[in-house]
């Protein structure tokens, strides 16, 4: 719920999938996180006031933080088992099909083009899950799942040989890292249930990937695009400046203050 400029991250995951077509939203939380399910709540009370304010443009940013055709299910995640356990958490929501895992920490500017929405594309031509990937500096390879690939490419996309979970970087075999974007098949849920805990006494998405190459091909897909982890205060802070500096009602005096800043 952290907001970059105007609106929280979460809202920039959702706004990201209604782009790529998704119309079944489902949100995995915890008895903590209650103050998102109430950000897409909808709120009578302030649809009226800013109607009877006159506010038009706050009206219509209120009325389509969940546009028209688009639902929310909420599940919630018992224990904080792993990015693993949550997916799973989701099955009964999901069922027999092909799904997209957003992160919202991970902001990614997509220039026109939203990174799920990429590899929706890149999953139509394949047929296979896709995973978000981007080059990482040698060093942060043990904060990632990190993958192999080999030279079978489908537009930016090329066959997975290998992935690994947050592995040290005198052991790691690449710098390429998964970075908060997947596509999956539903076969993803059987071997999450087998999944023993891994990395952090977690259930880790990474390991059930790796049985998952065993069965069925999967894809790396280089997105178009620029990531900005939110988790860090770094990464958050470059996030809120550039962000500021494109919004259409403060960008420009934003500018100016930042330009101030150098004399």
């Amino acid at each position: 719920m952290l907001p970059i400029v105007d609106k929280p991250l979460i809202q920039y995951a959702v706004e990201e999938a209604v782009e790529a077509g998704i119309t079944e939203l489902v949100f995995v939380t915890s008895s903590t996180k209650r103050a998102l399910e109430d950000h897409f709540d909808k709120s009578y009370e302030l649809e009226a006031e800013l109607e009877k304010k006159g506010k038009v443009d706050a009206l219509k940013l209120v009325r389509n933080i969940v546009p028209r055709g688009v639902s929310c299910v909420y599940v919630r995640q018992p224990e904080a088992l792993g990015l693993g356990h949550a997916v799973l958490c989701a099955r009964p929501a999901i069922g027999n099909n092909p799904f997209a895992v957003i992160l919202p920490d991970d902001l990614i500017d997509g220039n026109g083009s939203g990174v799920v929405s990429q590899m929706v594309q890149a999953y139509e031509a394949t047929g296979s899950s896709q995973l978000g990937v981007e080059e990482i500096p040698e060093e942060d390879t043990d904060k990632y799942g990190i993958v192999n690939t080999r030279g079978d490419i489908v537009g930016n996309s090329s066959r997975v040989e290998r992935i690994v979970e947050k592995p040290r970087p005198e052991q790691a075999s690449s710098n390429l890292a998964v970075v908060g974007r997947y596509i999956l098949t539903p076969r993803i849920f059987d071997l999450l249930e087998t999944t023993v805990k891994g990395v952090g006494g977690e259930i880790q998405l990474t390991d059930a990937i790796s049985a998952l190459l065993q069965h069925e091909d999967v894809f790396a897909h280089r997105f178009v695009g620029k990531r900005y982890d939110c988790g860090n205060k770094l990464g958050y802070l470059k996030a809120t400046v550039d962000y500021g500096l494109k919004h259409s009602e403060i960008g420009d005096e934003f500018h100016e203050f930042l330009a101030s800043l150098n004399h």
